[in-house]
């Protein structure tokens, strides 16, 4: 596994907040995954992206097939390859070997409530134009915002193969590795056990499609650690155009994402051009983020942490177009 623009500190050397992530996610789950480690610039994204899967992909009583499916389908509808491939074997590892290979193959799975739940997850890609909404809990939707913006942060920052040369998508190393995750995946977890990790001024007002569940709580702060980060860094205007952009494009993949976005930020402030590109790459077309990209980005911002802040905006201006779907759907 490499990472495509730095390399983040070994986990044997993070401390505070980040260490206790990991640490969390050793108990929880598989251990700090490369998502997880290309994040741990900006600990509060890191946080609040975590408590965001564990609350609504691992933790409570909704159906673990029914959310890795739902993880695998957004991440096949962002073609995100890295996590397609890591939550099909996950499904492998929950005894639903059929299930899995259908996402692989693209296919609508035979049982109904499958079948409902990809059609779902697939038409939040463009949630204005499938005029979207969800009859879903907490959990199940949770999964589905968290996967829209791991996949963007993934795509942008990792490289798409777990395995040297692509070997997880082998159907034989998916089979093995589903056994030996077998036991890891299938344990029940407590709800609300990432919420102390999380900043406590950063929790305010979960969104109106979680009640209360934990689930919200971790997704407004991931919306508002990773929005202040974009916040931070981009002028009014870039920031504008960001948003702008998002709403009225509504999750259609540039054919072109490079001229595509050149031409999207002419109008932007020099001094904003290159940091509104990238978001923008982010939103849309995360892995067409250049090493000349961020070349340029860091002339002016060297450090990892704004690379992961710029980026994770993008991200969340993506999802939250997504979230809003369900805000009014919930008024």
């Amino acid at each position: 596994m490499t990472y495509r623009f730095f390399a983040p500190a070994p986990p044997r050397a993070a401390t505070g907040r980040t260490a206790a992530v990991y640490q969390q996610s050793r108990d929880d789950f598989l251990g700090p995954l490369p998502t997880f480690q290309a994040l741990s610039a900006v600990p509060e994204v890191l946080a609040a992206t975590w408590a965001l899967m564990r609350e609504a992909l691992l933790a409570g009583d909704a159906s673990r097939v029914d959310r890795e499916l739902v993880a695998a389908t957004v991440s096949r509808a962002n073609h995100c390859q890295f996590c397609v491939d890591a939550h099909v074997l996950l499904l492998h590892a929950l005894g639903a070997p059929k299930l899995a290979e259908a996402v692989v193959r693209g296919e609508t799975p035979p049982e109904p409530r499958h079948a409902q739940l990809v059609r779902w997850a697939q038409a939040s890609r463009s949630p204005r134009a499938a005029d979207w909404t969800s009859s879903y809990g907490p959990e199940i939707t949770g999964t589905l915002l968290a996967f829209h913006f791991v996949n963007r942060v993934v795509s942008a920052l990792l490289d798409p193969d777990l395995l040297p040369a692509g070997l997880q998508r082998s159907p034989l190393v998916r089979s093995v590795g589903g056994r030996l995750y077998a036991k890891a995946a299938r344990e029940p977890k407590e709800p609300g056990r990432s919420l102390p990790l999380l900043d406590a001024a950063a929790t305010a007002s979960p969104p109106a499609w979680a009640g209360d569940s934990p689930v919200g709580v971790a997704y407004a702060s991931l919306r508002n650690a990773a929005t202040r980060g974009g916040e931070a860094l981009l002028g009014d205007v870039a920031r504008q155009t960001v948003t702008a952009t998002v709403r009225w494009e509504d999750g259609r993949f540039p054919a072109r994402p490079a001229d595509w976005a050149v031409d999207l930020v002419r109008d932007v402030p020099g001094t904003d051009r290159i940091g509104t590109r990238i978001a923008l790459l982010a939103a849309f077309a995360p892995a067409a983020i250049s090493p000349g990209d961020v070349a340029l980005w860091r002339l002016s911002h060297p450090a990892d942490a704004d690379l992961v802040r710029v980026v994770a905006y993008g991200a969340i201006t993506a999802t939250d177009h997504v979230a809003q779907a369900l805000a009014s759907a919930h008024l």
